[in-house]
């Protein structure tokens, strides 16, 4: 699988984070100080919070609500944990994943069990709210990325990708560490559920499917005919979430069918036909041949302009709906979508701001803000939609957005 490309936020110069208060940390660092003990995770916070209040009777069953300390500028970091602590499959797998596989006298510290450690810690909480440090896990990403380790203002589009295709890797090593101690103790060297990358007459096999991939990938057909012979050549490629170009005053269906639209190959363009070998004018065009589980969309905000010689943040209005039809090429209808998790970026420019999240959970839409989480109405997600005038106040916009495919009956 390939890796995904640095989003261009990343290369912006450093600058401070959107200003945030004090108060909250300084307080819990004074009651932790006071009590003389910390545990690793730091979970802090006593009485009844304002969320259970406003929730009251409603509130879930079995479900917590912690907030995320912020350690400066890893606000980033805090969004998309929270979007992936309420991806239902993905944090029920990586909860069994901590529970039955990983020994933890014996697992070396990697940045897949430190996420583990962090979500085992918030759901066997005995507290229904609070505010949990995640300082091991910042501290692991820091050290697996030196992209993370400054403190100006971070991409939390480039993070996911990171830390998917880490926790892929890490899998992928666990499960080719265990073929090789299976085959050194198994008289045929074979493997008994027969999921091995390699042959022993060297034939390559399908590559490990973790469950990562099940949740997330989807695969693209990159489709190029050839306008004189009408020869197609498709090419796949899988992908883990979708980054769309957008425009103003438009929605993200539009943005999607653009993004599968057909392309002329022309000019100093033209594609290299291998049956007429030759250059060749051609229609080129992109279409999902396979919807994943969990469809992400990364709306394309920040763009480089050549003009000014720098990115800039498009406050474009993108209408993104709470169900979204899509069709694939390996289903017979539309597959369809319920959102339940936007990541915002808030701020007028790429290499400063801040990120929260809006979740939905169970029938409640929620902000994860860092360390304080507060109920929303559903209507207030409109707000993030973007300005139809180029020139707004409205700075706060949604970045990442988060389906899940909804199952036929």
């Amino acid at each position: 699988m390939a890796k995904a490309a640095r989003s261009p936020t990343a290369e912006a110069p450093p600058a401070p984070e959107r200003s945030r208060s004090a108060v909250g940390s300084g307080l819990r660092s004074l009651a932790s100080a006071a009590s003389g003990f910390l545990d690793r995770w730091s979970v802090v916070g006593t009485g009844i919070s304002r969320l259970e209040k406003a929730l009251g009777d409603q509130f879930p069953e079995g479900e917590h609500y912690f907030g995320l300390e912020n350690f400066g500028n890893t606000c980033y970091c805090n969004s998309v944990l929270q979007a992936l602590y309420y991806c239902i499959p993905f944090r029920e797998q990586l909860l069994e994943y901590s529970a039955n596989y990983k020994n933890p006298g014996e697992a070396e510290e990697n940045l897949l069990t430190c996420l583990a450690d962090l979500f085992t810690q918030i759901s066997l909480s005995k507290k229904k709210t609070g505010v949990i440090s995640p300082k091991r896990f910042v501290h692991r990403v820091r050290k697996e990325n030196e992209a993370f380790r400054s403190h100006m203002h971070q991409d939390a589009h480039e993070f996911l990708n990171f830390l998917l295709n880490e926790i892929v890797d890490i899998l992928e090593r666990e499960f080719n560490t265990m073929k090789d101690s299976s085959e050194t103790t198994s008289p045929d060297g074979g493997d008994s559920n027969g999921e091995v990358n390699h042959l022993a007459n060297g034939v390559q096999r399908e590559p490990l499917v973790t469950w990562v991939h099940k949740d997330f990938q989807g695969i693209l057909t990159n489709e190029t005919k050839c306008l004189m012979c009408e020869t197609v050549t498709a090419k796949d490629e899988t992908f883990l979430d979708l980054s769309i170009d957008i425009e103003q005053n438009s929605s993200l269906t539009s943005c999607l069918k653009n993004f599968c639209s057909t392309e002329t190959l022309n000019a100093d363009d033209k594609f290299f036909c291998d049956k007429c070998c030759s250059l060749q004018e051609a229609q080129k065009r992109m279409k999902i041949k396979k919807a994943p589980q969990i469809l992400v969309i990364h709306l394309k905000r920040f763009k480089f302009i050549e003009q000014l010689s720098r990115h800039k943040k498009l406050s474009y209005r993108v209408v993104y709906p709470m169900e979204l039809k899509l069709s694939s090429a390996s289903d017979d209808v539309d597959c369809e979508y319920a959102l339940f998790a936007v990541v915002v970026h808030l701020g007028s420019g790429p290499n400063q701001g801040h990120y929260v999240s809006q979740i939905k959970s169970s029938d409640h839409w929620l902000c994860f803000d860092d360390d304080n989480v507060e109920k929303i109405q559903e209507s207030s997600l409109q707000t993030f939609y973007g300005s139809s005038r180029e020139y707004s106040g409205n700075t706060d916009h949604g970045y990442i957005l988060f389906y899940e495919r909804i199952a036929k009956s």
